[in-house]
């Protein structure tokens, strides 16, 4: 295994880490509406998650910017071909971001529910999106003997991609809706124990369709990846409907990393097929930096991830307590 595979197992690793901590608090912040019937419910829902989500976003900074020095044409072929699509994203997480910091600014109920439609907004459109982007980089797009994008922005509205969006976006949910479970009492975790059964359906539906889909264009091992998947999300519901979110919330993190997975898996070892003509694709050869970079790169990872990791480790730990209704302040 040279560098060039080695640092396309590292972004691996960083969409899978993004995917698993990100995919929680997208999940939550699309249920916001639906879990939190009043003001201190909701409050509660954003405590939650209020010391770890732009912390879950570093992982994507560091994918994107891992992606930029590796594999500096898959970036600009991807970036160029998704520019919309990614805009989208970026503007619906710095909307998310403001909401949760401008949300009680003002003492009014309006004032808090325009901003909590916002973070609904925020969290539901990047978990449909990504699923929708990753969709059609393991499917391929048109791109010429320079790797230039040839499509439209409609070319990335194929089947198997919006599919792909379905899946991410119920997953999420699911992955979301446990982790309340597991970090709230009373109503809150009543209420989002009985929805892990019908988003289960769901996720189990849409991914499980997905990754069949994958399986089937890709075959091989992929397929042991996919059954792993949907078993995964199926004992997360059952553990979840019997108070057992711990577990429950393992078994959704799991699942997620099986399906990332089976993405990058069927992926390599392109990085970004073209559907033009095969000889057109980006590979882990043809579109990584030069052998130096990559070495200077990889003792910087070497150097800086542990780092990173137990930071983030000791902030889960600090914060991993439940939250009530008790806890929260009372309006000023």
């Amino acid at each position: 295994m040279g560098l060039t595979d080695i640092w396309f197992v590292l972004i691996a690793v960083l969409w899978t880490g993004y995917f698993v901590l990100e995919g929680f608090d997208f999940g939550l912040g699309m249920l916001l509406g639906v879990l939190g019937r009043d003001n201190t419910d909701r409050r509660v829902l954003i405590n939650t998650i209020g010391p770890v989500w732009d912390g879950n976003e570093v992982w994507l900074l560091v994918a994107g910017g891992a992606t930029f020095a590796a594999f500096p044409l898959w970036y600009s072929s991807l970036f160029s071909g998704f520019y919309l699509a990614l805009l989208l994203i970026l503007v619906a997480l710095i909307l998310r971001g403001v909401a949760f910091e401008f949300r009680g600014k003002v003492d009014s109920d309006r004032w808090r529910a325009g901003w909590d439609y916002v973070i609904m907004f925020g969290s539901g459109v990047p978990a449909l999106l990504w699923g929708v982007a990753f969709g059609n980089i393991v499917r391929g797009v048109p791109l010429d003997a320079k790797h230039h994008f040839t499509g439209t922005f409609f070319t990335l509205l194929n089947p198997y991609a919006l599919l792909g969006g379905l899946a991410t976006l119920s997953v999420f949910a699911l992955h979301g809706a446990v982790f309340t479970a597991l970090k709230t009492t009373g109503s809150l975790r009543l209420n989002a124990r009985d929805l892990c059964w019908p988003l289960g359906g769901a996720a189990t539906a849409c991914g499980g369709g997905f990754l069949a889909w994958t399986a089937i264009e890709h075959g091989g091992w992929t397929w042991l990846s996919v059954g792993l998947a949907a078993a995964l999300l199926v004992a997360g519901v059952a553990l979840a409907l019997r108070n057992r979110e711990g577990y429950a919330f393992l078994c959704t993190a799991l699942a997620i990393i099986a399906f990332t997975v089976t993405l990058f898996g069927a992926l390599y070892p392109n990085v970004l097929p073209s559907t033009t003509d095969p000889a057109f694709s980006l590979t882990t050869t043809n579109a990584a930096s030069t052998p130096y970079t990559l070495q200077i790169m990889t003792w910087v990872a070497v150097a800086f991830t542990p780092i990173v990791l137990a930071y983030q480790a000791w902030t889960y730990w600090v914060f991993r307590r439940r939250v009530t209704r008790a806890s929260i302040p009372a309006e000023h």
